[in-house]
């Protein structure tokens, strides 16, 4: 995977495809973490006399949707970089957008519009990555929460020009290596979130790397469920209940633990105000939804982190972002900052929860990539990655 250490970025134009999906709120930017996390990338080119042409997606739209801009950003960005920042609208494979490009002075930074804006951005069309290649001399990868999808502006345009990992990139995907190349035993790996199907790659891939796996979430009530639990009105994938009866049998066979919560803290519907009860995990009356890990369960998975030495969470513990059934993921949060261990936390409410609670800093590293950092670890590389080792500026 080649890096900027390899680029000579004087006098070049540098397309960077960066990840600011950032939460808007009235129109502003509520959270800029991602945007930070582009900087160290942008101030290099800069220092090194490029033009910084950035591109991003944004949320979902369904076309072109003003309410989806990446407008909001630029103001952001320079205030961050104290540098004046460009914003480019139309869309970034237009005619115009290349002519405001080519205008544009060296040492200088271009915002262009959301991406998911072009009809063929999720399609991977490759006259859309051509037009995206016209833009620049060279393009940097430094999106790791989009290096999992073969898109034009991750795969596409990085197979027409020379193409670099950013330092963002690069950070990750060294950080998370470390998951798959000998990590200290005991190594143990947290993992909640909905849904079975989103983690099964992952628990596949790690069973016979990890000591053990505890599972949380909504998706510990598949497991539960498929040995004949009782879960009440609990969210369970029926449709996954022999898949979960597989990864329970592949984890005895490897005998390595997996293990699943023994109570719950339950209520009636998902409200900040409703009536709790602590229920066992395996008898959750009809009526009731387990929206929690229990006490008991907390202080279970905290024990079996304790001498733990490398450790993964991926995926809240419950309904997080709804009180009080956030105390779960918390306490999750809380137990791995305690460790002296080597330990890596991805997905969007397992960061929020370590960001919420100010132990960012206690943790090894806080990736900006969920689904990206599973996909990495299933299968050791993404398509991001992969197309980053390819052309040379002497082959274009």
């Amino acid at each position: 995977m080649r890096t900027l250490d390899q680029l000579n970025a004087a006098a070049k134009t540098v397309l960077v495809r960066v990840d600011f999906n950032v939460p808007l709120t009235a129109g502003k930017v509520a959270d800029d973490t991602r945007i930070r996390a582009s900087l160290p990338t942008i101030k290099e080119l800069l220092s090194n006399g490029a033009k910084v042409v950035l591109m991003s997606h944004l949320g979902r739209p369904k076309g072109v949707d003003p309410s989806f801009s990446l407008a909001p950003v630029a103001p952001v960005l320079s205030g961050l970089l104290g540098e004046d920042v460009t914003f480019v609208e139309g869309l970034p494979s237009s005619d115009s957008t290349l002519a405001r490009v080519k205008a544009a002075h060296y040492g200088g930074v271009l915002l262009l519009e959301n991406v998911r804006f072009e009809k063929g951005e999720k399609k991977n069309d490759p006259q859309l990555s051509s037009r995206y290649a016209r833009l620049a001399d060279a393009f940097v990868l430094d999106a790791f929460g989009s290096a999992h999808r073969e898109h034009a502006s991750v795969v596409g345009v990085a197979k027409l020009l020379p193409s670099y990992a950013g330092r963002l990139m690069e950070k990750e995907v060294k950080a998370l290596g470390r998951l798959l190349h000998s990590p200290k035993q005991p190594f143990w790996v947290v993992l909640g979130g909905a849904k079975v199907s989103d983690k099964i790659g992952v628990i596949r891939s790690l069973l016979p790397r990890v000591s053990g796996i505890a599972v949380g979430g909504a998706m510990a009530f598949t497991f539960i469920k498929a040995i004949g639990g009782q879960v009440g009105d609990s969210l369970a994938e029926d449709d996954k209940l022999e898949l979960a009866s597989s990864l329970l049998e592949e984890a005895r066979s490897l005998q390595k633990k997996l293990l699943l919560p023994s109570d719950v803290v339950a209520a009636q519907k998902i409200s900040g105000d409703a009536k709790t009860e602590v229920f066992p995990a395996f008898a959750v009356p009809n009526g009731w939804m387990g929206l929690d890990i229990g006490p008991e369960t907390r202080a279970t998975f905290a024990d079996a982190l304790s001498g733990a030495r490398t450790v993964f969470w991926n995926g809240p513990m419950g309904v997080f972002e709804t009180p009080p059934f956030d105390s779960g993921t918390l306490a999750i949060a809380e137990a791995i900052a305690s460790l002296e261990a080597y330990s890596v936390v991805g997905g969007g409410d397992s960061v929020a929860a370590v960001n919420r609670l100010g132990f960012a800093d206690k943790f090894s590293h806080v990736s900006t990539g969920g689904g990206a950092s599973l996909e990495f670890l299933e299968n050791g590389t993404l398509p991001g990655i992969e197309v980053l080792g390819g052309l040379t500026p002497e082959e274009v």
